[in-house]
């Protein structure tokens, strides 16, 4: 520890910073990924959270369905999509390679799948929208179906990047156990 108080030596002027030690490279890359993946998570819980109310609230009948549609099908597996959510976030403090694993599959499953098939059960709908001007459902005034993919698209994103950032930290933490295990 460096005192304020205290002879100094006449060399630590604060130019020998060159031969000190620095950060591998690898620590620092599984550093910034980690911080992408969990600002990932949050976008994601976000999410999950407009689409767990929206079933919630129209399950309990808390308000009317005029004002807040019925569910596609696609969003009750959705909500699965916490899984992953759950699994990347505990193998992030550790560096937990299978948590890693199970978060990159589960996400695939449960998070990329029902968007694709809540992009085709829809499609029709927002067809119908869009050549006739008629919606049949509403989500507090707007059509459910654009509110729908709109989340679909902010959501695909999320996951594409959560899905990417968890390989390349994959990699990262592989990396460092094969050298771990050379030595």
């Amino acid at each position: 520890m460096t005192s304020r108080v205290g002879p100094r030596t006449a060399s630590t002027n604060g130019t020998d910073f060159k031969p000190r030690e620095k950060v591998a490279p690898r620590y620092q890359m599984s550093a910034s990924l980690k911080s992408e993946v969990r600002k990932l998570n949050w976008v994601h819980l976000l999410i999950w959270l407009l689409v767990a109310a929206q079933v919630i609230v129209s399950h309990f009948d808390l308000v009317s369905h005029d004002t807040v549609s019925v569910p596609y099908q696609w969003e009750y597996p959705y909500l699965l999509s916490l899984i992953p959510l759950l699994c990347s976030s505990l193998s992030l403090p550790n560096n937990n390679i299978s948590y890693l694993v199970i978060s990159m599959i589960s996400a695939g499953l449960f998070s990329v799948a029902p968007l694709i098939y809540g992009g085709m059960e829809m499609f029709p709908v927002a067809q119908q929208l869009y050549r006739h001007g008629k919606a049949y459902r509403f989500i507090f005034g707007f059509s459910a179906v654009t509110v729908m993919y709109l989340i679909m698209v902010v959501a695909v994103q999320v996951h594409a990047w959560q899905i990417y950032y968890m390989k390349k930290l994959l990699d990262s933490w592989f990396d460092a156990t094969q050298e771990k295990k050379k030595k």
